[in-house]
């Protein structure tokens, strides 16, 4: 290792125990390091340091360049999406990306343009009869449902039914409830052992149906999975649950996530209404990252932007601060859809924005994600504002930062 290299620099304890004794969010914790020490800055919660990256620079050397020095230990949501690919790893994981990467690009993505436009236009039907009636509904819970049977159509080519919305709103339960479980996968596990059975029974109805229509002209990704299992005995019914699985979590949650916030800040900004919907989205993502942070474990002694970083520290990579990062962003906190305008002057290394990840391990579904929002928006903006009669007084963070409370709201 050279020997121009230096510590990774330490947030000082006191500010930590400063940060515990106000009870704050980790997300708190972190912006205090990021503040007080840097882009590259470590701090302790236990007898290790964990080191903080937001410095565009350092994000691509850990996410992008040496993806197998900084890997993924188990992931907390592993009791939900089992060996899915978002927790898989080596070789498993490099299989399973390979055979659902071709689904989410290309003559993949052709495919799912027309049940994307029959979700999206499902929804804008319902948003109409709200227009006529001058309804109250929670915009979050209209985002949720749009996603679902969004993504629900890709994997089985069937739009969501009621029965099925009732079982899958265990998925949105188990999530929720992640940060709250006991730290012991087992005890984690029988506090939720309700809504898994939910899923898995919801999951595994799919699979045989999948199984049972036999090949089709254009199948949903579950029936090509079910296919992968006729071929690699490493595809269990268990693992195509998993998949199956991981697909929901990932290919609603985020999406009604950025979905809701967008209409949020379309509120407090009516004026960004005019914008290209492509930006409405980009912007939103760079305010709220579907994913806010990616947790990475050092495998090797490794050096980060001149800093020496052991084997066994804990990562941790927070694409929501790097966005927030004044030297990045300028009035960081402000609402801005013209900053991804066509010509616009923004950060252009890699690792200075990445709401989707970075590297190999990046989203499957980016591709998938922008273009049901931008169908959504494409019908719901037209509509014309809403009108909410109450706003979340702030943000939950989780596997996602979703607003911190109900949306209701009426179409002015």
């Amino acid at each position: 290792m050279s020997t121009d290299t230096r510590p990774v620099p330490e947030l000082a304890a006191e500010v930590v125990e400063q940060w515990r004794a106000e009870e704050a969010e980790l997300v708190d914790l972190l912006a205090r390091t990021q503040r007080g020490v840097g882009g590259v800055a470590a701090f302790r919660l236990g007898p290790t340091p964990t080191v903080l990256v937001t410095d565009p620079a350092a994000v691509q050397h850990v996410l992008g360049r040496h993806p197998d020095r900084y890997v993924k230990r188990s992931h907390r949501a592993r009791m939900l999406v089992g060996d899915g690919v978002l927790s898989a790893s080596g070789d498993a994981w490099k299989r399973q990306r390979r055979l659902l990467q071709s689904q989410f690009t290309g003559t993949g993505m052709r495919r799912y343009e027309r049940r994307i436009a029959a979700a999206a236009q499902r929804t804008a039907e319902r948003w109409a009869g709200y227009r006529r009636t001058g309804e109250t509904f929670d915009l979050g819970e209209e985002m949720r449902r749009f996603a679902l049977d969004t993504v629900w159509r890709a994997l089985t080519g069937l739009p969501l039914d009621d029965r099925t919305d009732h079982e899958l709103r265990s998925v949105e339960r188990v999530v929720a409830a992640m940060p709250k479980l006991p730290t012991d996968a087992a005890d984690a596990r029988d506090a939720v052992a309700g809504d898994l059975a939910r899923i898995d029974a919801v999951a595994h109805a799919a699979i045989d149906a999948a199984r049972s229509a036999g090949p089709t002209e254009e199948p949903g990704v579950l029936r090509v999975l079910v296919e992968a299992g006729e071929r690699y005995p490493e595809y269990t019914d268990r693992l195509i649950r998993d998949e199956l699985v991981t697909l929901l979590v990932a290919g609603h949650e985020t999406t009604a996530t950025t979905l809701t916030w967008l209409f949020l800040l379309l509120d407090r900004h009516p004026g960004a209404r005019t914008a290209d919907p492509q930006a409405l989205v980009s912007e939103t993502l760079r305010l709220y990252p579907s994913a806010w942070l990616l947790p990475r474990h050092a495998v090797e002694d490794d050096v980060i932007a001149g800093h020496r970083v052991a084997a066994g520290t804990d990562v941790l990579v927070c694409p929501y601060l790097t966005h927030r990062d004044p030297a990045l962003w300028p009035d960081p906190e402000r609402f801005d859809p013209d900053r991804f305008a066509p010509g616009a002057d923004r950060p252009g290394q890699l690792g200075a924005y990445f709401p989707f990840g970075l590297g190999a391990r990046a989203c499957l579904g980016t591709r998938f994600a922008l273009r049901e929002t931008t169908a959504l928006l494409d019908l719901l903006l037209p509509m014309g504002p809403l009108a909410f009669r109450s706003r979340p007084a702030g943000a939950a963070y989780s596997i996602t930062v979703r607003p911190d409370g109900p949306t209701p709201a009426v179409l002015g």
